[in-house]
């Protein structure tokens, strides 16, 4: 049988179309790995997809920890459920919740999903070397995220230098210090949807973090602390509650030991 309709060349408009079309998909594609290579290698991720085997005590798993047992009498405060880490202040606890893994870097990024179930949630990312006794407990740095704003906090030259945490314990900080210690910390107002995922990236770069929420950019401080050569863990810090899923970390630079 003979074909109907035209059978000459295909139109040019059409081919043109076709082009922007694959080109199109193409990015698609490449945009993800393009950013992936920008970030450095890839050296730990996580989906949470995972069962516990009891409900009793936090069992995370993939080497994570906690500070439930010595902050929260071993009350369960993380949860594996629906593929994603529900983390949640228990009534008898001292302290936020820290959910704690290795991330050890000179520059690098970290990217997850994450939900605020209220207006009065937050999720603070805390990067800590626990081999710097010139600061409380290792703490480098923290970016938090809250409905309203997002904060990084240079903690290295600020408020957990043991020169200003000792002084505040004693209750002996002067003016001075005080107003030092307001210099290493920026706050930038940001609209994070409650009850909604979002995605989060935090990126180092020599002294500079920025932060961003889908996709935008919603902070970047310049701090001396923040170029501190190793980065040794990542303390997800939960002062009530907050919803983890998708954890990737990628170093860019190796941390100097």
């Amino acid at each position: 049988m003979r074909p109907t309709g035209p059978t000459g060349p295909p139109d040019v408009e059409s081919t043109k179309l076709m082009k922007l079309f694959l080109l199109a998909l193409f990015s698609l594609v490449l945009l993800p790995l393009a950013h992936a290579e920008e970030r450095g290698t890839l050296i730990f991720e996580d989906d949470f997809e995972r069962s516990e085997s009891q409900e009793a005590t936090d069992e995370i798993g993939k080497d994570w920890n906690s500070n439930s047992k010595a902050r929260a009498k071993g009350h369960k405060q993380v949860d594996l459920k629906d593929g994603a880490m529900f983390i949640k202040l228990h009534a008898e606890a001292d302290h936020a919740v820290s959910v704690t893994h290795a991330a050890l870097f000179r520059d690098g990024s970290v990217e997850m999903r994450f939900m605020l179930e209220n207006d009065q949630d937050s999720l603070g990312l805390d990067f800590a070397d626990q081999k710097l006794k010139e600061v409380h407990a290792g703490h480098l740095f923290k970016v938090e995220f809250k409905a309203k704003s997002v904060s990084i906090n240079d903690m290295k030259t600020g408020n957990m230098n043991l020169k200003y945490y000792d002084s505040k314990k004693a209750g002996t900080l002067t003016a001075e210090q005080k107003s030092k210690i307001a210099t290493t910390v920026k706050r930038f107002p940001t609209k994070i949807e409650v009850g909604q995922w979002h995605t989060l990236v935090v990126t180092i770069t020599g002294d500079t973090v920025t932060a961003s929420v889908d996709g935008q950019e919603t902070g970047r401080f310049t701090s001396v602390g923040f170029d501190h050569p190793s980065k040794r863990m990542l303390r997800i810090a939960v002062p009530k509650c907050a919803v983890v899923d998708d954890v990737k970390i990628w170093a860019k630079s190796p941390a100097v030991e």
